[in-house]
């Protein structure tokens, strides 16, 4: 048995590093792109664009006409398009590898309350799943924990590097809560009905939320003799240096999360999921709460909401007038490299191209708190940003030909496009 576990333990370790590309050295020559269609990711386009950047920062960002000498390593794009690097929050990348292969799941820890779980220590920059992203333009994204109430501390990470600590763009971001629901489905197994029915424990569930914060609030006014580190977690969310991610769908629930954390002095609240966030978008515009959509792509979950209620979902919360962004809340990590297909499905719902591509892009990284170096092109930001071949909203033209995470040329490559190639030219030659 024991030779059988070192054995499995082996062959898992070769599947987790299998295909892993090497990570690009930091920028030492500078870049030019002429010619492409530019997305800049707030809302505006340069149709026959310029871009040159060095040192990992855009230093021109305009119009290909303008006389200006060109930088460096020219690459020749026209009729092409480039894109700010997407950006995927709210997963657990690189916390876990296989779902059922429990040594290769590391998203979730025993407890109840623990902000203080931080995830970034335990994100695996090597993940195959880390590497299946960056060919569909996904570079960066926020490594989040999962499970229980408070399920701990997140980070930012871009997606090319050797470890966590060169991977980092923004560590301990903020804390998540997943808060009570007012309604559960019944546990037929012990002889309830089946379906929803309300939750008894709903009201003292928020009580423990409730004081919880009120008590972290205290501790961090005055001196104490013992050290708590779940409190010591939570003053982030007090001085404004971390913002608390609320997951809630219901509006009984968004309307009771962001009033009690308001309440008890949190500064800054982000709302995930949000499915009936568009019932009070005035009380999340009076407390200027961004909200993260899930699940565009699901059913109505009630018979009084229109079949494709989900798909318009972030288009009705930005006629509403409030800051979305787009959170793929697939159980598999794998889907994230789907993200910029969501977004382009909202434009199917009416949703202005440009202003989709907000939901992944410049939105996102308000949202997350990264904007001064993401999320957009202009001049001065980090050069994290890829060239396709045609539109990347559109899974049929969203063909990468060049990415670049903070100046550095990556590698497209990994494990599947691999297996790709070596199939596809098997299958030409018969």
């Amino acid at each position: 048995m024991k030779k059988f576990n070192i054995l499995f333990s082996f062959l898992l370790g070769l599947v987790l590093t299998y295909a892993q590309q090497t990570p690009a050295p930091i920028q030492t020559e500078a870049f030019t792109i002429e010619g492409a269609t530019a997305h800049l990711g707030n809302g505006k386009v340069i149709e026959n664009s310029l871009l040159m950047f060095a040192d990992g920062k855009l230093s021109f960002v305009g119009d290909a006409r303008t006389r200006i000498a060109r930088q460096g390593k020219v690459i020749q794009a026209s009729g092409m398009h480039v894109y700010p690097g997407f950006i995927a929050p709210g997963k657990s990348l690189g916390l876990v590898e296989i779902n059922a292969v429990r040594a290769s799941d590391d998203q979730d820890e025993l407890g109840g309350m623990i902000p203080h779980v931080r995830s970034i220590i335990a994100y695996n920059a090597e993940s195959q799943v880390v590497e299946s992203l960056r060919p569909n333009g996904v570079l960066l994204s926020q490594i989040t924990p999962k499970g229980g109430r408070i399920s701990g501390t997140s980070s930012i990470v871009q997606l090319d590097a050797w470890n966590w600590e060169d991977a980092l763009v923004k560590e301990d971001d903020g804390v998540h809560l997943n808060w009570p629901n007012s309604f559960r489905r019944g546990r037929w197994w012990l002889g309830e009905p089946r379906g929803f029915q309300p939750n008894k424990q709903y009201a003292d569930q928020v009580e423990e939320v409730a004081n919880f914060m009120t008590e972290s609030a205290a501790y961090g006014k005055g001196p104490s003799s013992i050290q708590n580190p779940a409190m010591e977690a939570m003053q982030k969310l007090f001085n404004g240096s971390g913002k608390l991610y609320i997951y809630a769908d219901g509006e009984r629930e968004i309307i009771d999360a962001v009033t009690t954390a308001k309440a008890t002095g949190i500064k800054e609240v982000v709302l995930v999921g949000g499915y009936q966030a568009v019932g009070v978008a005035d009380l999340l515009k009076k407390h200027q709460v961004p909200v993260l959509v899930q699940s565009t792509h699901s059913l109505p979950r009630s018979e009084d909401h229109d079949y494709d209620y989900a798909y318009k979902l972030p288009r009705l919360l930005v006629d509403a007038g409030l800051l979305v962004g787009l959170q793929n809340a697939s159980a598999s990590n794998f889907q994230t490299r789907n993200l910029p297909f969501y977004a382009g499905q909202v434009v199917g719902q009416g949703l202005d191209k440009e202003v989709a591509l907000q939901l992944i892009s410049g939105n996102t990284a308000k949202i997350l708190g990264i904007d001064s170096n993401y999320g957009t092109l202009e001049v001065g930001k980090s050069a994290t940003l890829f060239i396709s071949k045609g539109d990347a909203l559109d899974m049929r033209g969203n063909q990468l030909t060049h990415a670049f995470i903070d100046g550095r040329l990556i590698s497209l490559e990994s494990h599947q496009t691999e297996l790709w190639k070596r199939y596809e030219g098997k299958y030409q030659r018969q």
